[in-house]
């Protein structure tokens, strides 16, 4: 049988490879690809591995909820800090709107006194501590992000919070795993404010969101970030008035839950 001389080269390359990539190590090989690296270092994260871990036999992840009843949930990611997010709470103050803001815990610690009084109508969310990619942590890591800020909650607002949102919506094994053993439901969302593609329309983003939006949303916005951020929150009053002529009433992401069309049992 001839061999195949590709193939020997082939078999080379990958073997070269493969030593490359242990002695770059499963913590300093993922940091080589940016901010989309791979999970090499912990993402997966079969059930089997660690059945001890297990709590529920199931873990919500939601993207909206299916309710036939007009009614949408407004979020917020990233915050508190000061250049934006006394300017949303006063937008949702000015139109009486509830909403959910999930926290960045370091942002929080640094910010308190922004938020500490102003929360009483709103919900809160864990958005880890540094805003790492959590898909990229091993589940230690992972439960030490959340920890972290679960903590910092509970000390500034007298609260113990139920919902997480993965920084970028990035999903690892191990962020499941962290979720389920800390009692959270992961939040997504259906929406998302797209200040970038609307930078020179802003009016263009506040009709998005108005004509778009259906019963049981989960909309994505921020409370920090560049300047295009502003797109999106000046138009803020405009979108809860758009909505509110269509018949829509606005809910924390806990309400939304509570809402949930169920199915029959069959």
């Amino acid at each position: 049988m001839g061999i195949d001389r590709r193939s020997v080269i082939r078999r080379g390359l990958l073997a070269t490879g493969g030593v490359a990539v242990g002695a770059a190590g499963a913590v300093g090989l993922p940091r080589l690809f940016g901010w989309d690296r791979p999970p090499l270092s912990g993402g997966y994260a079969a059930a089997a591995d660690s059945p001890a871990d297990l709590q529920r036999p199931g873990l919500s992840v939601r993207y909206y909820v299916e309710t036939t009843e007009p009614v949408v949930a407004f979020t917020f990611d990233d915050g508190p800090a000061p250049d934006y997010t006394p300017m949303v709470l006063d937008a949702l103050d000015a139109a009486s709107v509830p909403a959910t803001f999930f926290m960045v815990g370091r942002n929080l610690e640094a910010n308190a006194d922004l938020v500490r009084d102003r929360m009483s109508r709103h919900a809160i969310g864990n958005h880890s501590w540094s805003h790492d990619d959590l898909a990229t942590l091993d589940k230690a890591g992972v439960l030490s992000e959340l920890t972290r800020t679960h903590e910092m909650i509970q000390k500034v607002f007298g609260r113990t919070t139920t919902l997480m949102r993965p920084p970028y919506g990035h999903l690892g094994g191990s962020t499941v795993l962290a979720a389920d053993c800390m009692g959270y439901d992961i939040v997504l969302w259906s929406h998302l404010m797209r200040e970038l593609y609307f930078e020179k329309d802003p009016d263009g983003q506040v009709r998005d969101i108005v004509d778009n939006v259906r019963p049981g949303s989960i909309v994505l916005a921020h409370d920090v970030g560049k300047p295009h951020r502003l797109v999106s929150l000046r138009g803020l009053g405009a979108m809860f008035a758009g909505l509110k002529a269509r018949g829509f009433r606005f809910v924390t992401v806990p309400e939304l839950i509570a809402l949930e069309k169920k199915t029959p049992a069959v």
